[in-house]
């Protein structure tokens, strides 16, 4: 995870209350963590591995996923 692209976002009150209280009980994630973590979740759950890019994007995802998942 060498580049960072940033992502400005419209999410729905509930959802940021969510989050807000998932956040305060969870002191080593912080709201980018989060988004990364279920971003590459949502595509590694959508992918569509019939082509070599789509299965190289796929493999990203997943250390993406796993990466974020296991960050101390």
């Amino acid at each position: 995870m060498n580049t960072r692209v940033s992502i400005l976002a419209e999410i729905p009150e509930e959802l940021h209350e969510s989050l807000k209280k998932y956040l305060e009980t969870h002191p080593t994630w912080d709201q980018d963590r989060v988004f990364a973590a279920a971003l590459s979740l949502f595509l590694l759950q959508n992918a569509d591995n019939r082509t070599t890019q789509t299965a190289q994007n796929y493999r990203t995802c997943a250390r993406v996923y796993l990466e974020t998942l296991f960050k101390h």
